[in-house]
């Protein structure tokens, strides 16, 4: 499991305003240096950035939503502050300003605020608010709110994108009568060497710790399939006794509800029906204040892990698109397949060298100043949604197939 679990009383970060310490990052091109030689990005491209330049013309309070598929992303979105000439602020899950005490001074630097994703944050969203009201920066914050590696797959948005707009449209309207948009930002990225050099070690090592025998470089897609299936069977033998019949999406629904309902049973009261991540949350709000209580005993806190886990293993479970490999698939695909299991099975994955990062900045979407409809989607997420994936349908087509 990793370590986005901070076991200590949540404290707000709040952003660094100075212009002088992200200027001098964006000038030695420290952001560049970090991405080539830790996540493998070594160039990339931002298109329709004049989309972009217009709503800062116009002073408008600019929120930037890009999708999340790799942990690049946030230093991604550095390129595009060094595109418009403008620094941003950026919400960020407090948990990576408890790295390391250079992870967590860059982060701020660059003009980052925590958020609490574990609880109620009202520092945090009126940081956010402020943001776009005084319209200084564009504020950047990522609506699927974590990382699933799913390139060309959007995940669900989380609401609060739309609340934290419309709460600012409100107060700009009031401030100023100016304006607060919304520019989808699609980040595609393509990998440009050999796929099979690539993962073939990955493959090796896992297939080893299977205790598998070696099988053939030739086999790839069958290779990856059947040991995605059998991590899958092993959880299912762990948690259900047996391996399970169905389909993939099946299983994993299974699975899923299997290891989520008796928490939300034994924590919220009841098994909850919304989608995977907002049952997570959920349940890590109501589990993780009680980590920082004075009174927890060895016991409890050991049952309060065993709890997170078996929730961290929910969502590993439901990131795997039974049908992501299905051909016609893409060496991006694969590549971003084969790191989502090295991760599982052992908290890290190694750099692949060779990622190239398209940054698409879609048109404005402007925020009303009135509240959502009640008992529906709110139509900003609605738009939201579907440009960003019909954003990355098209980039998708750029990469490279597999054959």
């Amino acid at each position: 499991m990793q370590k986005i679990i901070v076991e200590k009383p949540y404290r707000f970060i709040p952003p660094h305003r100075g212009n002088l310490l992200p200027s001098m990052i964006q000038k030695l091109r420290l952001t560049d240096l970090y991405l080539a030689r830790h996540e493998g990005v070594e160039s990339y491209e931002v298109r329709d950035v004049e989309l972009l330049k217009e709503s800062l013309r116009n002073r408008a309070g600019v929120l930037l939503a890009p999708n999340h598929c790799r942990y690049a992303d946030p230093l991604a979105m550095g390129w595009v502050a060094r595109a418009i000439g403008v620094h941003v602020f950026a919400m960020a899950s407090w948990h990576l300003f408890n790295q390391t005490s250079l992870q967590a001074f860059a982060i701020r630097a660059m003009g980052a605020f925590s958020v609490y994703r574990e609880g109620l944050d009202r520092q945090s969203l009126d940081t956010a608010v402020d943001c776009l009201v005084n319209a200084v920066r564009p504020l950047i914050v990522f609506p699927e709110g974590a990382v699933f590696r799913t390139n060309d797959l959007l995940q669900p948005l989380l609401e609060g994108v739309a609340f934290l707009a419309r709460t600012a449209a409100r107060k700009r309207q009031k401030h100023d009568g100016g304006q607060v948009v919304i520019h989808p930002v699609a980040i595609k990225y393509l990998y440009r060497q050999n796929v099979r050099r690539a993962v073939e070690p990955v493959l090796a090592e896992i297939e080893h710790r299977l205790t598998w025998s070696r099988r053939s470089a030739g086999d790839l897609l069958e290779r990856i399939n059947k040991i995605t299936l059998a991590l899958l069977s092993l959880k299912e033998i762990e948690y259900l006794g047996s391996s399970q019949e169905g389909s993939v999406s099946q299983r994993q629904s299974r699975l899923v509800d299997h290891l989520l309902g008796p928490l939300e049973q034994k924590w919220l009261g009841c098994p909850q029906q919304e989608r995977l991540i907002p049952r997570i949350k959920q349940l890590r709000m109501k589990i993780v204040p009680n980590l920082t209580q004075p009174s927890i005993t060895p016991q409890q806190r050991d049952e309060y892990w065993r709890d997170l886990t078996a929730i961290y293993l929910a969502q590993q479970v439901a990131s795997y698109p039974p049908t992501y490999l299905n051909p016609p698939t893409t060496v991006t695909r694969i590549l971003e397949t084969v790191e989502r299991l090295e991760e599982d099975l052992t908290d890290r994955t190694r750099v692949h060298r060779g990622l190239h990062a398209v940054i698409q900045i879609g048109p404005a979407v402007t925020v009303p100043a009135d509240k959502a409809p009640r008992d529906q989607e709110d139509p900003i997420m609605a738009t939201l949604r579907t440009q960003l994936q019909n954003m990355l349908d098209k980039l998708a087509g750029e990469a490279e197939p597999f054959v």
